[in-house]
């Protein structure tokens, strides 16, 4: 008898309300898994007594060797791969994509037996590569980082990933695309099987201003831009990364060390646009982002975004959403302006 089989004969009458296995991937993304974790943590006792009597958790392995985070950081599991039905929900943290393939087929195997016995899966960051490469997505929909989207694309037949919400519920399968994500959906199924309050006060305390629905766009490079174009990639990647101070685009080609009409040549032929336009999109989704979940002036969205005033910035933002910044801000939220 496996040591998960033990304790859920010993425990099974005293079960949380909300039971949690997770299997970490090889490189898994840390935070991803710290911040699911913590919600649980701060959900299941008073305070941040870090009791699990509301919640509980445990790190699942087939070695029980350390499992190394894509940061260097390891994690110790805790059992070995038992009976899946000890656990209301089992969570996959991915993380490298290189890594994915590396995954034993033990896990493989334990995961089509836990969808078998009804276990809901979750998959997060790259546990959706994970959880489709078993065979256990098909006809579901998942969600991908934005990040991710083309490699998603690129390795899986036959499913669309949604790479504009921050997770997804299809009914016994739940993913999300890592990072923050990954404590609102935690925050999800802790409103769902043990409170809202517990939900709020977990993410409260983790300095998260309160739960956001799934429908949530994800921050990060719009959709109409995803293209599998390399240079094209690294040239949006780099925008996003310098949104507040936009480069121009002789600078940008610089950067990546190509000529400014090669540059301009591999963006109409895959975006269909030029990489100024492109680069507009990008500040003005992220000023949607911002006027949606944050409540700074429009004066300093508009600095936030790249933009040298706030006039620029509200004839830009009119033109391309139809009305003001502070109308859109009434509209979508209840933030005020």
């Amino acid at each position: 008898m496996t040591d998960g089989e033990k304790r859920g004969q010993n425990v099974r009458k005293l079960r949380p309300r909300l039971s949690v296995g997770f299997i970490l991937a090889r490189r898994f993304t840390l935070c991803a898994f710290a911040n699911f974790v913590d919600v649980l943590r701060l959900s299941a006792d008073e305070g941040d007594r870090s009791r699990p009597i509301l919640c509980g958790w445990r790190v699942l392995s087939a070695t029980m060797e350390p499992i190394v985070s894509s940061s260097g950081i390891a994690v110790h599991p805790e059992e070995r791969l038992g009976d899946p039905t000890l656990f209301d929900y089992l969570v996959v943290v991915g993380g490298l994509i290189d890594e994915i393939p590396n995954l034993s087929p033990e896990y493989t195997h334990y995961l089509q037996r836990a969808a078998a016995a009804g276990v809901p899966l979750v998959g997060v960051c790259t546990g959706a590569f994970i959880l489709h490469r078993a065979g256990l997505l098909n006809g579901y929909r998942c969600c991908v980082s934005w990040f991710h989207h083309a490699d998603f694309l690129e390795q899986f037949d036959g499913l669309r990933p949604v790479s504009d919400q921050i997770f997804i519920v299809d009914r016994d399968r739940l993913t999300c695309s890592g990072g923050a994500s990954s404590a609102h959906l935690a925050a999800w199924l802790v409103d769902r099987h043990v409170g809202r309050a517990q939900a709020r006060k977990s993410l409260h305390i983790m300095i998260i201003d309160d739960a956001l629905r799934a429908e949530k766009p994800q921050p990060g490079i719009p959709l109409d831009l995803t293209t599998d174009d390399p240079l094209v990639k690294k040239a949006l990647l780099l925008m996003q990364q310098t949104i507040d101070t936009p480069l121009s685009v002789a600078e940008t080609a610089h950067r990546l060390g190509v000529s400014r009409r090669r540059l301009e040549r591999h963006f109409q032929q895959a975006v269909g646009m030029a990489p100024t336009l492109a680069c507009k999109i990008m500040r003005l989704e992220h000023a949607e982002f911002l006027l949606c979940q944050c409540d700074q002036s429009v004066t300093e969205i508009a600095a936030a975004t790249g933009f040298c005033d706030s006039s620029h910035f509200v004839r830009a933002f009119r033109e391309r959403c139809g009305m003001t910044p502070a109308a859109f801000r009434r509209t979508h939220t209840s933030v005020g302006a």
